[in-house]
Protein backbone atom coordinates (compact mmCIF):
# COMPACT_ATOMS: atom_id res chain seq x y z
CA UNK A 1 0.00 0.00 0.00
CA UNK A 2 1.68 3.21 -1.20
CA UNK A 3 -1.03 5.60 0.06
CA UNK A 4 -4.50 5.49 1.58
CA UNK A 5 -7.16 7.96 0.50
CA UNK A 6 -10.00 5.69 -0.71
CA UNK A 7 -11.10 2.07 -1.06
CA UNK A 8 -9.30 1.94 -4.40
CA UNK A 9 -5.99 1.96 -2.50
CA UNK A 10 -6.89 -1.39 -0.89
CA UNK A 11 -5.85 -4.39 -2.96
CA UNK A 12 -8.03 -6.89 -1.08
CA UNK A 13 -10.69 -5.57 1.28
CA UNK A 14 -11.39 -8.90 2.97
CA UNK A 15 -7.70 -9.42 3.64
CA UNK A 16 -7.25 -6.03 5.32
CA UNK A 17 -10.41 -6.62 7.41
CA UNK A 18 -8.93 -9.98 8.45
CA UNK A 19 -5.65 -8.26 9.30
CA UNK A 20 -7.42 -5.61 11.40
CA UNK A 21 -9.27 -8.30 13.37
CA UNK A 22 -5.99 -10.13 13.93
CA UNK A 23 -4.48 -6.88 15.22
CA UNK A 24 -7.50 -6.33 17.47
CA UNK A 25 -6.90 -9.72 19.08
CA UNK A 26 -3.30 -8.71 19.89
CA UNK A 27 -2.54 -5.02 19.12
CA UNK A 28 1.14 -5.26 20.16
CA UNK A 29 2.35 -7.92 17.73
CA UNK A 30 4.29 -5.44 15.55
CA UNK A 31 5.77 -2.99 18.05
CA UNK A 32 9.12 -2.91 16.22
CA UNK A 33 7.74 -2.43 12.69
CA UNK A 34 7.77 1.38 12.84
CA UNK A 35 10.98 1.73 14.83
CA UNK A 36 13.05 4.67 13.57
CA UNK A 37 10.21 6.05 11.46
CA UNK A 38 7.94 9.05 12.03
CA UNK A 39 4.32 9.72 11.13
CA UNK A 40 3.05 13.28 10.98
CA UNK A 41 -0.64 13.69 11.86
CA UNK A 42 -1.79 17.02 10.42
CA UNK A 43 -5.19 18.27 11.55
CA UNK A 44 -6.77 21.20 9.75
CA UNK A 45 -10.05 20.46 11.55
CA UNK A 46 -11.33 19.25 14.91
CA UNK A 47 -10.97 15.61 15.87
CA UNK A 48 -11.46 13.22 18.77
CA UNK A 49 -11.66 9.59 17.55
CA UNK A 50 -9.47 10.10 14.47
CA UNK A 51 -6.75 11.87 16.45
CA UNK A 52 -6.65 9.43 19.37
CA UNK A 53 -7.11 6.23 17.36
CA UNK A 54 -4.38 7.25 14.91
CA UNK A 55 -1.98 8.07 17.73
CA UNK A 56 -2.67 4.75 19.49
CA UNK A 57 -2.34 2.81 16.24
CA UNK A 58 0.96 4.47 15.37
CA UNK A 59 2.37 3.94 18.87
CA UNK A 60 1.34 0.27 18.77
CA UNK A 61 3.58 -0.06 15.71
CA UNK A 62 6.52 1.71 17.34
CA UNK A 63 6.25 4.84 15.18
CA UNK A 64 7.32 8.26 16.39
CA UNK A 65 4.21 10.45 16.31
CA UNK A 66 4.15 14.17 15.49
CA UNK A 67 0.73 15.79 15.84
CA UNK A 68 0.14 19.24 14.37
CA UNK A 69 -3.10 21.14 14.92
CA UNK A 70 -2.40 23.18 11.83
CA UNK A 71 -5.50 25.37 12.00
CA UNK A 72 -4.55 26.61 15.48
CA UNK A 73 -0.81 26.11 15.89
CA UNK A 74 0.74 26.64 12.45
CA UNK A 75 1.11 29.74 10.31
CA UNK A 76 -1.91 30.75 8.24
CA UNK A 77 -1.66 28.59 5.14
CA UNK A 78 -2.07 29.65 1.53
CA UNK A 79 -3.47 26.99 -0.83
CA UNK A 80 -3.77 28.83 -4.16
CA UNK A 81 -1.08 28.31 -6.78
CA UNK A 82 0.53 31.55 -7.92
CA UNK A 83 -0.86 33.51 -4.98
CA UNK A 84 0.64 36.90 -4.17
CA UNK A 85 0.97 36.42 -0.43
CA UNK A 86 0.59 40.00 0.73
CA UNK A 87 -2.40 39.31 2.97
CA UNK A 88 -3.16 37.15 6.03
CA UNK A 89 -1.52 33.94 4.78
CA UNK A 90 2.09 33.44 5.88
CA UNK A 91 3.14 30.04 4.53
CA UNK A 92 2.24 28.28 1.30
CA UNK A 93 0.98 24.73 1.61
CA UNK A 94 3.64 23.43 -0.82
CA UNK A 95 6.38 24.79 1.47
CA UNK A 96 4.74 23.31 4.56
CA UNK A 97 4.44 19.92 2.86
CA UNK A 98 8.07 20.04 1.71
CA UNK A 99 9.12 20.55 5.34
CA UNK A 100 6.91 17.62 6.39
CA UNK A 101 8.67 15.56 3.75
CA UNK A 102 11.94 16.23 5.59
CA UNK A 103 10.55 15.30 9.00
CA UNK A 104 8.15 12.43 8.29
CA UNK A 105 8.08 9.00 6.68
CA UNK A 106 4.25 9.08 6.47
CA UNK A 107 1.98 12.13 6.33
CA UNK A 108 -1.62 11.75 7.49
CA UNK A 109 -3.95 14.72 7.02
CA UNK A 110 -7.49 15.67 8.03
CA UNK A 111 -9.14 18.39 5.92
CA UNK A 112 -12.90 18.87 5.87
CA UNK A 113 -14.99 20.20 3.01
CA UNK A 114 -15.18 23.99 3.02
CA UNK A 115 -18.88 23.76 2.08
CA UNK A 116 -18.58 27.01 0.09
CA UNK A 117 -17.32 25.92 -3.32
CA UNK A 118 -18.72 22.68 -4.70
CA UNK A 119 -15.93 22.57 -7.28
CA UNK A 120 -13.19 22.96 -4.67
CA UNK A 121 -14.66 20.26 -2.45
CA UNK A 122 -15.40 17.74 -5.20
CA UNK A 123 -11.88 18.22 -6.56
CA UNK A 124 -10.34 17.82 -3.09
CA UNK A 125 -8.59 21.21 -3.20
CA UNK A 126 -6.60 20.52 0.00
CA UNK A 127 -5.96 16.77 -0.03
CA UNK A 128 -4.88 17.00 -3.67
CA UNK A 129 -2.11 19.41 -2.63
CA UNK A 130 -0.75 16.86 -0.19
CA UNK A 131 -0.90 14.12 -2.82
CA UNK A 132 0.83 16.41 -5.34
CA UNK A 133 3.67 17.68 -3.15
CA UNK A 134 4.27 14.86 -0.66
CA UNK A 135 7.26 12.62 -1.32
CA UNK A 136 6.15 10.11 1.32
CA UNK A 137 2.94 8.07 1.62
CA UNK A 138 -0.20 10.12 2.32
CA UNK A 139 -3.05 8.86 4.51
CA UNK A 140 -6.43 10.58 4.55
CA UNK A 141 -7.79 11.12 8.06
CA UNK A 142 -10.92 12.49 6.33
CA UNK A 143 -11.15 14.79 3.35
CA UNK A 144 -13.78 16.84 1.57
CA UNK A 145 -15.38 13.81 -0.08
CA UNK A 146 -14.30 10.69 1.85
CA UNK A 147 -13.50 9.29 5.31
CA UNK A 148 -11.73 6.01 4.44
CA UNK A 149 -10.38 5.03 7.88
CA UNK A 150 -13.91 5.39 9.27
CA UNK A 151 -15.30 3.29 6.44
CA UNK A 152 -12.74 0.55 7.01
CA UNK A 153 -13.71 0.51 10.70
CA UNK A 154 -17.35 0.22 9.59
CA UNK A 155 -16.50 -2.80 7.45
CA UNK A 156 -14.67 -4.39 10.38
CA UNK A 157 -17.64 -3.78 12.67
CA UNK A 158 -20.18 -5.27 10.28
CA UNK A 159 -17.93 -8.30 9.74
CA UNK A 160 -17.69 -8.86 13.52
CA UNK A 161 -21.45 -8.65 13.97
CA UNK A 162 -22.62 -10.74 11.01
CA UNK A 163 -22.48 -14.50 11.49
CA UNK A 164 -25.51 -15.53 9.45
CA UNK A 165 -25.47 -17.15 6.02
CA UNK A 166 -27.61 -14.76 3.99
CA UNK A 167 -26.40 -11.44 2.68
CA UNK A 168 -27.14 -8.68 5.24
CA UNK A 169 -29.31 -5.71 4.37
CA UNK A 170 -27.46 -2.51 5.26
CA UNK A 171 -29.35 0.80 5.28
CA UNK A 172 -27.61 4.16 5.22
CA UNK A 173 -30.21 6.57 6.56
CA UNK A 174 -30.13 10.35 6.54
CA UNK A 175 -30.79 12.00 9.89
CA UNK A 176 -31.77 15.52 10.94
CA UNK A 177 -29.18 18.09 12.01
CA UNK A 178 -29.06 21.75 13.01
CA UNK A 179 -26.54 22.84 10.38
CA UNK A 180 -25.22 21.80 6.95
CA UNK A 181 -22.97 18.75 7.22
CA UNK A 182 -20.50 17.53 4.59
CA UNK A 183 -20.93 14.35 2.54
CA UNK A 184 -17.64 12.59 3.29
CA UNK A 185 -18.93 9.88 5.65
CA UNK A 186 -22.02 9.11 3.57
CA UNK A 187 -20.04 9.05 0.32
CA UNK A 188 -17.33 6.87 1.78
CA UNK A 189 -19.68 4.40 3.46
CA UNK A 190 -21.61 3.96 0.21
CA UNK A 191 -18.37 3.43 -1.72
CA UNK A 192 -16.95 0.82 0.68
CA UNK A 193 -20.23 -1.08 1.14
CA UNK A 194 -20.32 -1.68 -2.60
CA UNK A 195 -17.09 -3.66 -2.14
CA UNK A 196 -18.68 -5.75 0.64
CA UNK A 197 -21.06 -8.68 0.20
CA UNK A 198 -24.10 -6.77 1.43
CA UNK A 199 -27.39 -5.42 0.11
CA UNK A 200 -27.01 -1.66 0.46
CA UNK A 201 -29.98 0.71 0.49
CA UNK A 202 -29.79 4.47 1.02
CA UNK A 203 -32.73 6.43 2.39
CA UNK A 204 -32.93 10.21 2.53
CA UNK A 205 -35.52 12.94 1.96
CA UNK A 206 -36.09 14.43 -1.48
CA UNK A 207 -33.36 16.95 -2.27
CA UNK A 208 -30.70 15.12 -0.24
CA UNK A 209 -29.41 12.52 -2.70
CA UNK A 210 -25.66 11.97 -2.46
CA UNK A 211 -23.21 12.33 -5.35
CA UNK A 212 -23.87 9.56 -7.88
CA UNK A 213 -20.12 9.21 -8.36
CA UNK A 214 -20.15 7.48 -4.97
CA UNK A 215 -23.59 5.87 -4.80
CA UNK A 216 -23.59 4.68 -8.43
CA UNK A 217 -26.48 2.21 -8.88
CA UNK A 218 -27.34 1.78 -5.18
CA UNK A 219 -31.07 1.91 -4.56
CA UNK A 220 -32.20 5.22 -3.00
CA UNK A 221 -35.58 5.23 -1.25
CA UNK A 222 -37.13 8.47 -0.07
CA UNK A 223 -39.46 6.71 2.38
CA UNK A 224 -37.47 5.86 5.52
CA UNK A 225 -40.00 3.37 6.91
CA UNK A 226 -40.00 1.41 3.66
CA UNK A 227 -36.19 1.42 3.49
CA UNK A 228 -35.74 0.21 7.07
CA UNK A 229 -37.98 -2.83 6.63
CA UNK A 230 -35.99 -6.04 7.33
CA UNK A 231 -32.71 -4.12 7.78
CA UNK A 232 -29.88 -5.96 9.53
CA UNK A 233 -27.65 -2.90 9.98
CA UNK A 234 -28.61 0.78 10.04
CA UNK A 235 -25.99 3.49 9.59
CA UNK A 236 -27.27 6.86 10.79
CA UNK A 237 -25.68 10.01 9.34
CA UNK A 238 -26.66 13.52 8.36
CA UNK A 239 -25.58 15.33 5.20
CA UNK A 240 -26.66 18.47 3.37
CA UNK A 241 -27.86 18.70 -0.21
CA UNK A 242 -25.35 17.82 -2.90
CA UNK A 243 -27.26 19.12 -5.92
CA UNK A 244 -28.07 22.43 -4.21
CA UNK A 245 -24.68 22.34 -2.59
CA UNK A 246 -24.61 22.70 1.23
CA UNK A 247 -28.28 23.72 1.33
CA UNK A 248 -30.78 22.27 3.79
CA UNK A 249 -34.08 21.83 1.91
CA UNK A 250 -37.20 21.60 4.05
CA UNK A 251 -37.88 18.06 5.25
CA UNK A 252 -41.34 16.74 6.04
CA UNK A 253 -41.82 13.98 8.56
CA UNK A 254 -39.65 12.73 11.40
CA UNK A 255 -36.36 11.14 10.31
CA UNK A 256 -34.83 10.65 13.77
CA UNK A 257 -34.16 6.97 14.47
CA UNK A 258 -36.19 5.58 17.39
CA UNK A 259 -36.98 2.18 18.89
CA UNK A 260 -40.41 2.38 17.25
CA UNK A 261 -38.72 2.47 13.85
CA UNK A 262 -36.36 -0.35 14.80
CA UNK A 263 -39.38 -2.58 15.37
CA UNK A 264 -39.77 -2.82 11.57
CA UNK A 265 -36.22 -4.13 11.09
CA UNK A 266 -34.59 -7.53 11.39
CA UNK A 267 -33.43 -6.68 14.93
CA UNK A 268 -31.00 -4.30 13.25
CA UNK A 269 -27.71 -3.17 14.72
CA UNK A 270 -27.31 0.61 14.74
CA UNK A 271 -24.14 2.43 13.69
CA UNK A 272 -22.98 6.05 13.73
CA UNK A 273 -19.50 7.52 13.17
CA UNK A 274 -19.78 10.00 16.08
CA UNK A 275 -20.02 12.70 17.27
CA UNK A 276 -23.80 12.39 17.42
CA UNK A 277 -26.42 14.95 18.37
CA UNK A 278 -28.59 12.89 20.70
CA UNK A 279 -32.35 13.20 20.30
CA UNK A 280 -31.83 14.96 16.97
CA UNK A 281 -30.15 12.31 14.81
CA UNK A 282 -31.13 9.35 16.97
CA UNK A 283 -32.83 8.98 20.32
CA UNK A 284 -31.21 8.21 23.66
CA UNK A 285 -33.10 4.91 23.75
CA UNK A 286 -31.38 3.80 20.55
CA UNK A 287 -27.98 5.25 21.38
CA UNK A 288 -27.87 3.56 24.78
CA UNK A 289 -29.86 0.46 23.85
CA UNK A 290 -28.96 -3.10 22.96
CA UNK A 291 -29.16 -2.40 19.22
CA UNK A 292 -26.27 0.08 19.31
CA UNK A 293 -22.80 -1.05 18.24
CA UNK A 294 -21.60 2.56 17.99
CA UNK A 295 -18.90 2.33 20.66
CA UNK A 296 -17.60 -0.93 19.22
CA UNK A 297 -17.42 0.88 15.90
CA UNK A 298 -15.45 3.71 17.55
CA UNK A 299 -12.97 1.28 19.11
CA UNK A 300 -12.41 -0.31 15.71
CA UNK A 301 -11.04 3.02 14.48
CA UNK A 302 -7.77 2.02 16.21
CA UNK A 303 -7.51 -1.22 14.29
CA UNK A 304 -8.48 0.21 10.92
CA UNK A 305 -5.72 2.80 11.28
CA UNK A 306 -3.21 0.26 12.57
CA UNK A 307 -3.89 -2.12 9.68
CA UNK A 308 -3.37 0.68 7.16
CA UNK A 309 -0.21 2.04 8.82
CA UNK A 310 1.14 -1.51 9.02
CA UNK A 311 0.57 -2.08 5.29
CA UNK A 312 2.29 1.20 4.42
CA UNK A 313 5.24 0.28 6.66
CA UNK A 314 5.52 -3.02 4.79
CA UNK A 315 6.08 -0.99 1.64
CA UNK A 316 8.53 1.40 3.28
CA UNK A 317 10.52 -1.35 4.98
CA UNK A 318 10.72 -3.34 1.75
CA UNK A 319 12.07 -0.32 -0.12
Amino acid sequence: MKKFTSVSDVKNLQEIIKKALHIKADPLTETEKGKGKTIGLVFLNSSLRTRLSSQIAAQNLGLNVLTLNAAQEAWNLEFADGAVMNGDTVEHIKDAIEVLNQYCDIIAVRCFAGMKSKEDDVNESILSQFEKHAKVPVVSLESATRHPLQSLADCITITENWKKVHKPKVVLTWAPHIKPIAHAVGNSFAEWMQEMDVELVITNPEGYDLDKNFTKDVKVIHDQEEALKDADFIYVKNWSSFDDYAAMPEVKGDWMLTNEKLAHTNDAKVMHCLPVRRNVELSDEVMDGDHSIIYQQAKNRIFSAQAVFSEILNELNAG
